[in-house]
């Protein structure tokens, strides 16, 4: 990671430094997961078993993960890991839980009254990734509010194990949420599949959950199709940008970075600090930190694709934050609040030095499925209100008709819509009559 000076850089020069890795190859991968999905919706279930041998190299005779599989999974795990799965539920589900939107009901004028009331939405399906490393945080992370959004339906792909099972503690995380409908399949046909529907696996009305950028360009890529599904939000390859003072401890740093690095080589690590001479007690860290790292060449990948700008003050270090929009942003600064008011583009913020990322992607409370790309900037991170629709609703009564009635018919004249102005002067006519 050399250091870069960023008020040397050019325009184009600080645009192409902050560039996702994953980006580079977005041709590519387009037309990769439009063929993917094309066979998923040509063949089903049979597309979907060719798929899985294809990447995950499992043969599978049901992708459904059965009732015995969870009993086995939870008896597979020790009474400690349980207890650790329970405690981020709980911090989770407490969180996620104060989001639930009070219903609105107001009287915009005497006689009209306006609300907005909520619903769950009828069919979700979330995944979860398992191709470099398993993640039962997001398990929770979806099983969570989903159940607290009381979604009538719940289906949960995950890619399988070479042994053709599910991760002991994925099940297990999933049966603390009530999620039970699981499914071995991975990757873009996943995704396919929950979007369209199979023979097997239900078609759904809106996905949820981060993957790698072919899972991440199959849920835009659905999204944009009449027959398809929604989805959340951009969640693709992990992300950092680590903002550091001279005063920061550079092993906390090292650490921070790496912990997103060995999520996966197309995965990017930032970090903005005001020293070259900072940068490189950093560096050393990084270098003896990955010796006894077991995911150290996956992280030295990510990390060659990594960028250090050395910003002139902290002003202009939160510019270049801003700029890159970061997934996690970690302010290990002297006075980390302090900046927070001029932080205008993230997916989750970490601040001082003793919040670790590691704390959000696991039992904090806060959600882990957060935007990337960039999409930070007009996206926020999973919620409650994601599971959730809005409807609002009105009512009128005779004399709030009266006083408003007149008000609409000069408005829909002045478009030209007199079958509008009409509906309103029936009524007013039978009032007056």
């Amino acid at each position: 990671m050399k250091p870069l000076l960023w008020k040397t850089l050019s325009a184009r020069a600080r645009a192409d430094a902050l560039r996702r890795p994953a980006q580079t190859a977005q041709p590519q991968i387009a037309a990769t997961v439009t063929a993917i999905i094309a066979e998923v919706r040509r063949n089903g279930d049979a597309a979907l078993r060719s798929l899985t041998e294809k990447f995950d190299g499992v043969k599978l005779r049901s992708p459904r993960v059965t009732p015995a599989e969870f009993a086995f999974a939870e008896k597979s795990l020790s009474t400690a890991d349980r207890s650790a799965l329970r405690r981020a539920y709980a911090n989770i589900r407490t969180f996620h839980a104060a989001q639930k939107p009070a219903a609105l009901r107001v009287e915009t004028m005497p006689g009209i009254v306006c609300e907005k009331v909520s619903r769950p939405i009828g069919r979700v399906g979330l995944y979860v990734p398992g191709g470099s490393a398993t993640l039962p945080s997001t398990a929770l992370m979806l099983g969570v509010p989903s159940q607290l959004a009381a979604n009538p339906v719940r289906v949960l792909c995950t890619p399988p194990a070479k042994d053709g099972t599910v991760n002991a503690w994925i099940l297990f995380a999933a049966k603390l949420c009530g999620v039970t409908e699981i499914y071995k399949v991975g990757g873009a046909q996943a995704i396919a599949a929950m979007a369209y529907g199979t023979t097997t696996i239900p078609k759904c009305d809106k996905l949820f959950g981060p993957g790698n950028a072919f899972v991440t360009e199959a849920k835009l890529q659905v999204s944009r199709n009449a027959d398809g599904a929604a989805f959340d939000l951009p969640a693709g390859p992990s992300e950092v940008l680590v903002i550091a003072d001279d005063r920061a401890t550079p092993a906390f740093v090292a650490a921070d970075l790496l912990s997103q690095a060995e999520h996966g080589a197309d995965s990017q690590v930032i970090l903005v600090t005001l020293s070259a001479k900072f940068a490189a007690l950093v560096s050393a860290e990084l270098e003896k930190q990955l010796a006894d790292l077991p995911r150290a060449a996956t992280a030295r990948k990510a990390l060659e694709r990594s960028r250090c700008f050395v910003a002139t003050h902290l002003a202009e270090a939160v510019t270049i934050a801003n700029a890159y929009a970061p997934e996690h942003l970690i302010l290990q600064v002297a006075n980390p609040r302090a900046l927070l008011a001029d932080i205008t583009t993230a997916g989750s913020v970490f601040l001082g030095d003793w919040t670790p990322e590691s704390l959000g992607d696991y039992a904090s409370g806060t959600n882990h499925v957060l935007p990337t790309y960039g999409w930070a900037r007009v996206c926020s991170g999973l919620g409650l209100v994601d599971f959730q629709r809005t409807m609002t609703v009105q009512t009128a009564a005779r004399s709030g008709l009266k006083k408003l009635g007149p008000v609409v018919e000069r408005l829909a004249l002045a478009e030209g819509l007199a079958a509008h102005q009409r509906a309103v002067r029936v009524r007013l006519d039978s009032l007056n009559g």
